[in-house]
């Protein structure tokens, strides 16, 4: 069988370009009217349920995502034109072997894709063998706002630049059982006494020395909260503030529902060793149930309808740009 060409497409000049403002959680009804007048079809970019399994259908998928993210990027443009900065840059991994650029999204497969980037980069043997402390804290990857300007925009216009995603509610919710319901000696006492001292009434003094046992009906405070008592975190950030997807024009863009399926794909079209695959197993926490829709929709059970508005509000543009379905039925 004879699969298509899948040529990635180059960055036109410089990679200075137009980015949208995105900052602002709050969208308003004349933002969805505008947006949703046609919106693209669910078997266009790929569905979990029945994923495609030829070259052909995944290329066609790529092709409807990318499509997609640039016209709502073309939607929500601002009027001043932005430049790539170090900043813009900073959550992406370089690979110069296979001429690879992957932004990390954190709860959507990042610790497994550095694995990869790792073998490829000649740092490991396999992805199995790569414990979690040298996938975080080895050094062993290159960032791409460690290189100067000349060497960050040559590999903006010149590399394959990769995005992955997740449901936006599952991640959270990932998150927030990852950091806060297990033992965690930076996220408890960072996040969660300054969170227990400002929602809990009558917080025990064992709580706010230690900022563990935080709930997630006080997490959400926290997060939708405009006067947050603690910045935000790289784990519950928007992609758009991570990855910068409307000043980058990322070449692939993958979804964690059916990573394995696509990261592999992707592997294959970047020349990569053909007994390199995209690992299989969780990276920590392996004993507890991975974070799937039914766990999510019991956590935002716990919230009631207008707080459930509020948090898809804050992470509305990810649900658009990414073609996710709303959670809840009773969302607008």
């Amino acid at each position: 069988m004879q699969f298509p060409s899948f040529e990635w497409p180059q960055q036109s000049g410089t990679p200075g370009s137009r980015e949208l403002d995105l900052e602002a959680p709050r969208v308003t009804k004349r933002h969805r009217k505008l947006l949703l007048k046609n919106p693209p079809s669910a078997q266009a970019l790929g569905s979990p349920a029945d994923p495609p399994r030829s070259w052909e259908q995944l290329s066609l998928i790529q092709e409807a995502r990318k499509r997609l993210v640039r016209d709502v990027c073309a939607k929500y443009r601002s009027s001043s034109k932005r430049t790539v900065t170090p900043h813009h840059v900073s959550r992406i991994f370089v690979e110069d072997r296979h001429k690879l650029l992957y932004c990390e999204v954190p709860k959507a497969g990042c610790s497994n894709w550095k694995r990869v980037l790792m073998v490829l980069g000649g740092s490991a043997a396999s992805t199995g063998e790569i414990k979690h402390d040298a996938v975080h804290y080895g050094n062993h990857l290159k960032r791409l706002d460690g290189f100067d300007q000349r060497g960050i925009a040559q590999r903006l216009q010149t590399y394959t630049k990769v995005l992955f995603v997740r449901e936006p509610f599952q991640r959270l919710v990932s998150a927030f059982r990852d950091k806060f319901e297990n033992p965690n000696t930076y996220y408890h006492p960072v996040f969660g006494k300054p969170i227990i001292s400002k929602y809990r009434a009558n917080a025990s003094q064992a709580a706010l020395r230690t900022g563990a046992g935080v709930t997630f009906k006080e997490f959400m405070q926290y997060l939708l909260d405009v006067h947050r008592p603690v910045g935000m975190d790289i784990h519950w950030e928007h992609v758009n503030q991570l990855c910068s997807p409307c000043l980058l024009d990322y070449h692939f863009i993958g979804r964690f529902e059916t990573i394995e399926e696509e990261a592999n794909f992707l592997l294959q079209r970047t020349g990569a060793p053909r007994n390199l695959t995209f690992p299989r197993f969780k990276d920590r926490h392996p004993q507890a149930e991975r974070t799937s829709a039914h766990i999510a929709q019991r956590y935002f059970a716990q919230l009631n309808a207008s707080e459930r508005q509020r948090a898809y509000d804050f992470y509305y543009m990810d649900y658009l740009m990414f073609n996710y379905s709303k959670p809840f039925k009773d969302l607008y």
